[in-house]
């Protein structure tokens, strides 16, 4: 089972595979990411032929929740450019949008003589994944991922996670839309208290890479941090099999829960 089925060229039907951790009656968040990634990448490619560009910052901006109704998604050039270009997609369901991504094209250039970073490589995947990274939380989402976490502290550790469902039935999806539809996952693979005694969703999720991933497994080493006013935030610095290749921040509202 896949998380989505296209209806036409805009609309999908999410299905029981993309149910979310917070509410089952939802939809997670990450497919959605994902498959906002893999059109966006689409509508780029019409106009940028030779691949003179890459995705270089995403933006996520989550203005309500997603039910399992049909929905249909635009995307609209905000900036044109031959060397950059701004490109918006909204998911629109039942008449209102809900989740709004900006995603930056950059000019591509030959760098490799002096390509590197300062952020410290973490313990690579191993062969021991358990289903939902080992963690409580429910959902189909979580349920259709496996990976491992180590965690040292509260709100410390790293995390390795993949997941073997398509992300849209019948299709193939680039490396950038399949771990996009796995970042989002960020906030939860550690914990900072219960998620049983406090929620703490984000509202937005930001990636920077420097470099494109490549698959299939996405790493993180991430902190979370919760504030003494109600608003948190989890970073994250994004690894592949090769090191690290970009960043992810997500802010987060903290409630307590019963």
């Amino acid at each position: 089972m896949a998380y989505f089925i296209r209806k036409d060229e805009n609309e999908f039907t999410a299905t029981g595979a993309a149910s979310g951790a917070w509410n089952t009656e939802e939809q997670h968040i990450a497919p959605m990411m994902g498959l906002m990634t893999h059109l966006t990448e689409l509508d780029h490619v019409r106009r940028d032929t030779e691949g003179v560009m890459l995705p270089g910052r995403i933006n996520v901006e989550i203005l309500g929740t997603l039910s399992f109704d049909a929905f249909h998604i635009e995307t609209e050039v905000v900036r044109p450019g031959r060397t950059i270009e701004l490109v918006e997609a909204v998911c629109i369901q039942n008449g209102r949008p809900t989740v709004r991504m900006r995603t930056w094209f950059m000019a591509s250039a030959d760098t490799a003589s002096i390509a590197g970073t300062a952020f410290a490589s973490i313990p690579g995947p191993t062969e021991q994944a358990l289903p939902a990274l080992g963690t409580d939380w429910g959902g189909g989402y979580v349920q259709s991922i496996t990976g491992f976490r180590q965690q040292s502290e509260p709100g410390r550790g790293i995390a390795w996670w993949r997941t073997d469902t398509p992300l849209i039935e019948g299709e193939t999806v680039s490396n950038l839309a399949y771990f996009m539809s796995l970042l989002d996952m960020a906030n939860g693979v550690v914990v900072r208290e219960d998620p049983r005694k406090v929620a703490y969703p984000n509202l937005d999720l930001t990636a920077h890479f420097f470099q494109l991933p490549d698959g299939p497994w996405l790493g993180t080493e991430t902190h979370v941090s919760f504030g003494a006013s109600g608003i948190g935030e989890t970073h994250s610095v994004i690894h592949d099999a090769s090191g690290p290749i970009g960043t992810c921040s997500q802010i987060l509202t903290i409630r307590r829960r019963g």
